[in-house]
């Protein structure tokens, strides 16, 4: 069964690096994923982003659409973005079936502080000292980051690391991705809150 999930939270709450976790650990069990990092793909849809409303839209409808594509050729997927707005989150699970929402939790001061402290490559720096600048558009600063309503997964990334949030959401993953064969909730003693998928 394909399947999706999106990864989403603050920027700065540990996305990325729980998703290549969760890639990791899936590809040690033999599911080969596809991790579609907004970071990356604004580099080729928007190389001068403006992160007005407008644009957004447009650049979640196509993140969406690939995602979308993917699922259907047979090829599971990790949406790694934040997507302040609940309506980009809520198209995918209205187009793409077999879709989950994972919510990671983490303070803005927690994030502002990591995205400060930030050393890797594939994540951008900066954003939260650009929230100073007139017409900025930050998310949980500048305008608002809408919180998951309902998620299938919660994680809270100042109580647990990269690896303990890749692990539950990787678990989360090979449950459901085998419903034939498994209970259709899975109970184990977490921080995490866990729900199937095909709500």
């Amino acid at each position: 069964m394909t399947w999706a999930v999106w990864v989403t939270g603050l920027p700065g709450s540990g996305k990325t690096a729980i998703a290549r976790k969760v890639k990791d650990i899936l590809a040690a069990h033999g599911i080969n994923v596809k991790v579609l990092e907004l970071d990356e793909i604004r580099k080729f849809i928007t190389p001068k982003p403006s992160y007005s409303e407008e644009e957004r839209d447009i650049v979640y409808s196509s993140l969406v659409y690939m995602a979308k594509l993917l699922v259907e050729c047979g090829k599971p997927v990790i949406i790694d973005a934040t997507a302040n707005r609940r309506k980009y989150r809520e198209r995918a699970r209205k187009n793409i079936k077999n879709f989950a929402e994972v919510y990671i939790k983490c303070s803005l001061e927690r994030c502002m502080e990591r995205e400060r402290q930030r050393k890797v490559e594939y994540a951008p720096s900066g954003i939260y000292k650009r929230a100073k600048e007139e017409g900025a558009t930050v998310p949980g600063v500048n305008v608002p980051y809408e919180k998951p309503e309902n998620p299938e997964v919660v994680l809270d990334s100042e109580k647990m690391n990269v690896e303990e949030c890749a692990e539950e959401v990787a678990e989360f993953i090979i449950v459901k991705r085998h419903l034939k064969k498994h209970s259709s909730h899975l109970f184990i003693s977490s921080p995490s809150k866990l729900e199937p998928f095909g709500r």
